[in-house]
């Protein structure tokens, strides 16, 4: 039996009966029974559609199916025979997949099929009334639920997951609406020994919600049978999506083989065979990571930038506005940079006046002015903490900006950065820059840091430990820098590790005034930027050798190198660590 829990128009139930047929055929010809009729009957292939027209169609794709494969197996003779007049019984259920108990749909005993509902505007049109042949099959449910992340789900949607999770899951408010396919697939494997295959956004297994999904998953029974690593859905539509999206097979008290199906090639995937896969879809380790306050790994501290909260009043626009300053407010105005402006190359600036400077600073016209300008939004804040700021309107709400660095000025990490650049694109600002909120910064950190966090190897942990916003990475500090495994540095590697981290800032000068975002353009680095490339290749190259005396064969590798480190890690962690972590 092969059951679609969101079948659309029937797409997977046809390929899925189609298959099953040649395979039959081919039996039935090694026995030399070439013209016997098919013992697979239609009706075992189930679906559920929440639109009426569409379960229409895939109850005609499937019956057009059958005689395609009776015309290919029978002669077009005994197709007609079989084929009309047409059936009018149904097994196509039109209704709501995650407000239906499958087991009325698809039971697993092959008795008669009845819907349920708990009041009448639940209850389905159109129900499954057919009892399935060949009692006591395997039952296989396979589908390709539709997404929706947390901020794109509807209210319905929202009150679909509340209905199918919140009994069971604490946090189920951030899983996305496609997370509620597999919620129900562990309540009908309680009752039935039954597979799934899901087609899914990678979002389930990366970032924070693989705890709040997995964490129930594993506990019920479920385990990963096979999956296929991130790539890009397409289809023939004219307007793709393109949608980055894993295949995940679950089963329970599973014994056969695994395989991890990975590759950068989509239409070409590697078979690897493990004796388990995890819910980040690495093999052999089911540790889920955990935010950490301070770094487990010995590193630098890394922090968020600091957030004025100001109205506007703290911060310069753009040059000609700096410009236009008297002599003293020039004393205290420095660059101010967020995200968005290291990657487009966007100058902004600030007022930044230390405490002992308030006096010297207030008798400037153009700082006295903003000075109160910024005092008279903050007295009309809703939040407390930011009226109580209004007796000191030149400091920041939140002062993480340190002034001496021990390389120039602070390093820059973007919270949010494009899925498509190769590395994180992570730099050094002029000495006396002040990190924005919008981004993380570390600010007495050696420049080999840099090395680690413009590596292959950093960008494949946040990438799966950090998951995304929408299709962008999002940085972590707590969840990716500070869970990030590093081995024990000699001199001798910190020192390989400075030199590459110079030679990218001095690829990217040579190619001034390009910015970040021409540079680290996939469609054009290799082309318009080789330096740059190259000096990201010596880097990873250099980085990888520490890790492992050699290169990485592909990012799996990576990722189960690093979550075997962080095993060991989070395993042997210090008391103190433990203590500066909780």
């Amino acid at each position: 039996r092969v059951f679609d829990p969101a079948c659309g128009s029937g797409n997977f139930l046809v390929i899925a009966y189609k298959q099953m047929r040649e395979i039959e055929a081919e039996i039935n010809r090694r026995r030399g029974e070439d013209h016997r009729r098919t013992d697979i009957p239609l009706t075992n292939f189930r679906g559920i559609e929440l639109r009426h027209f569409a379960c229409e169609i895939a109850r005609l794709a499937l019956v057009i199916a059958e005689y395609q494969c009776n015309a290919l197996h029978l002669g077009e003779q005994q197709a007609r025979l079989v084929f009309l007049p047409l059936d009018k019984r149904n097994w196509i259920t039109h209704g709501n997949a995650l407000r239906i108990d499958w087991l009325t749909v698809c039971p697993p005993t092959g008795t008669e099929a009845r819907m349920h509902a708990d009041d009448l505007f639940e209850t389905p049109l159109d129900q499954a009334e057919i009892d399935f042949e060949n009692e006591g099959g395997e039952t296989y449910i396979c589908g390709n639920p539709p997404y929706k992340g947390q901020s794109e789900q509807t209210g319905e949607q929202k009150s679909d997951l509340e209905h199918v999770c919140a009994a069971h899951i604490t946090k189920w408010k951030s899983l996305d609406y496609v997370s509620g396919w597999f919620v129900k697939f562990a309540m009908y494997r309680q009752s039935s020994d039954a597979r799934a295959a899901f087609v899914s956004t990678n979002s389930i297994c990366q970032g924070q919600q693989v705890a709040v999904l997995w964490t129930y998953l594993f506990d019920r029974g479920v385990e990963i049978s096979f999956a296929r690593t991130s790539f890009k859905w397409r289809n023939l539509a004219s307007n793709n999506a393109g949608v980055t999206v894993v295949v995940v097979g679950m089963a329970s008290n599973y014994s056969g083989s695994k395989y991890l199906y990975t590759d950068d090639n989509s239409l070409n995937p590697s078979q690897r065979q493990v004796g388990s896969i995890g819910a980040y879809l690495v093999p052999n380790t089911h540790v889920l990571v955990k935010t950490q306050r301070m770094p487990l790994n010995g590193m630098p501290a890394m922090d968020y930038g600091s957030k004025p909260a100001d109205g506007g009043g703290l911060l310069i626009k753009s040059l000609d506005e700096e410009q236009k300053a008297d002599a003293i407010a020039g004393q205290y105005i420095e660059p101010f940079v967020g995200s968005e402006d290291y990657i487009d190359g966007k100058l902004r600036f600030c007022i930044w006046v230390e405490d002992d400077e308030v006096t010297d600073a207030l008798a400037s016209d153009f700082i006295s002015q903003r000075a109160r300008q910024v005092a008279a939004f903050r007295r009309k804040s809703k939040k407390k903490q930011t009226r109580d700021l209004s007796d000191k309107p030149l400091r920041f709400a939140e002062v993480r900006h340190v002034v001496a660095n021990s390389y120039g000025g602070p390093f820059i990490i973007p919270r949010h950065s494009s899925e498509e650049r190769p590395v994180l694109p992570v730099g050094v600002l002029p000495v006396g820059s002040v990190v924005a909120d919008s981004a993380f910064g570390m600010y007495n950190a050696p420049i080999w840091c840099m090395s680690i966090i413009a590596s292959r190897l950093h960008l494949v942990w946040i990438a799966t430990v950090c998951g995304k916003l929408e299709t962008r990475y999002r940085y972590s500090n707590t969840l990716g820098w500070n869970t990030f495994p590093v081995p024990d540095l000699t001199d001798q590697n910190k020192a390989d590790l400075t030199r590459c981290a110079e030679d990218i800032l001095l690829a990217r000068e040579s190619y001034w005034p390009a910015t970040i975002a021409d540079m680290y353009d996939s469609d054009r680095m290799d082309d318009e930027f080789p330096e740059v490339r190259a000096a990201h290749e010596r880097n990873d190259e250099t980085l990888e050798r520490i890790y492992i005396g050699r290169r990485f064969r592909n990012d799996t590798e990576r990722l189960e190198k690093l979550f075997e480190m962080y095993t060991q890690m989070t395993e042997g962690a210090s008391p103190a660590k433990e203590a500066a972590s909780a």
